[in-house]
């Protein structure tokens, strides 16, 4: 059982987990986030809304 016998995997394993490691969040922490959007105050209808008869 090849698989027991860590020492043709366990080297390349271990490294490339500690390159995952270390790139990954340089990566996504140097992405700009865009602030939260205001909202701003929307104007009042003018027109009364129509008054629908449903009998």
């Amino acid at each position: 059982m090849p698989q027991l016998m860590p020492a043709p995997w366990f080297a390349t394993f271990a490294f490339s987990w500690a390159i995952i490691l270390t790139l990954v969040p340089m990566k996504t922490l140097a992405h700009l986030f865009i602030p939260d959007p205001t909202l701003k105050s929307a104007p009042l209808p003018t027109k009364q809304p129509w008054a629908w008869r449903w009998h």
